[in-house]
């Protein structure tokens, strides 16, 4: 790996599922990268493809039922998909660790947090249990759970949603990764908390200079966080450029639908604005745009091919987008 390269590179992933109507693809053709000490993140409906595709990048989709069509997942130019379980492993933890939506599904009910904060380091990392409890005292401070001292002998069910993010974040970080990946950190918390965790995330990321890829599904949570980000929809990426080029341009109806669907100050009792219909059903998806059901810019040409990922004529390098009317956009943005 050079200083050029990314430090997470997914190239023309498909995943497919098997199912009784035969096989599925919940991702399709996805790629992304993430340099090292850079915040990107996965922004999509439930059922885009997301937790999908970073599943695949620890390894976590079950083996009966899926499998990886075509596609790589480099780490560091290490070939993730062509490794043994075993070896994948080793970069789980050291390399690549992932925070999980649902704490309280993630920890053990039965075991106190300190055991399971420590044992990562005593059974992973070769560390004394001693050395390891003393670590784990730390990781709590870091991620700001007060009295950490005395709360490392408490159960997951004696804190709160929030601190048992935090306590999924600080176990995350105890063999202190290089990437990070947060797979809806946010999810089934109020929005006081939320704003708590991702500044939580984003101290840490500038502190310990590590990676992150956030998954999320709520665009205004991630807008102060992230350097780029990753438009998914129906398995894909439709969108892709810098924080500031897509918030500010949105060149996808669907990227539009979703910011307008960020409440503001002014709101008020006004009504939220909404994308009508409802995601496909993978394997139900025609040859046309994947969005036209739903898109109010929709034509019989839209309907019947599909759009390609790029960036057109007078747009910036960076700034992609898998629509027929972008061009349209751009003339609207300069008018």
């Amino acid at each position: 790996m050079t200083e050029a390269d990314p430090l997470l590179a997914i190239d023309d992933l498909t995943v497919e599922f098997s199912t009784h109507a035969g096989q599925v693809a919940a991702v399709r053709g996805v790629s992304l990268h993430v340099d090292a000490g850079e915040t990107v993140a996965l922004l999509g409906e439930s059922g885009s493809g997301k937790s999908v595709t970073v599943q695949t990048i620890m390894g976590l989709l079950p083996k009966t039922t899926s499998r990886v069509a075509s596609g790589q997942v480099s780490y560091r130019g290490t070939d993730l998909l062509a490794l043994p379980t075993r070896r994948l492993r080793e970069f789980c933890g050291p390399e690549i660790a992932m925070v999980f939506q649902d704490p309280l599904s993630s920890l053990n009910p039965v075991m106190r947090v300190g055991y399971q904060l420590s044992e990562p380091l005593w059974r992973g990392a070769g560390a004394s249990r001693k050395a390891a409890r003393a670590r784990a005292i730390e990781l709590m401070q870091l991620v700001g759970i007060p009295d950490a001292a005395r709360r490392i002998d408490d159960y997951p069910h004696q804190f709160s949603g929030g601190m048992r993010q935090r306590v999924m974040i600080a176990m995350a970080l105890s063999r202190n990764p290089s990437l990070l990946i947060a797979d809806e950190p946010t999810t089934a918390l109020d929005v006081t908390v939320q704003a708590q965790i991702m500044s939580l995330l984003g101290d840490l990321r500038r502190e310990l200079g590590m990676a992150m890829l956030l998954i999320s599904h709520d665009l205004g949570v991630v807008a102060d966080v992230a350097d780029r980000v990753y438009v998914m929809y129906a398995g894909a990426i439709v969108e892709e450029g810098t924080t500031r080029e897509v918030y500010d341009h949105p060149g996808h109806p669907y990227t539009e639908g979703l910011l307008a669907s960020i409440p503001g100050e002014s709101s008020g009792a006004q009504r939220l604005a909404s994308i009508p219909g409802s995601p496909p059903v993978p394997g139900t998806l025609g040859d046309g745009c994947s969005f036209a059901p739903r898109c109010r810019y929709a034509t019989e040409f839209t309907r019947a091919h599909e759009p390609e990922l790029r960036s057109p004529a007078g747009w910036v390098p960076t700034h992609r987008v898998a629509c027929h009317r972008a061009e349209e956009v751009l003339a609207d943005v300069r008018a």
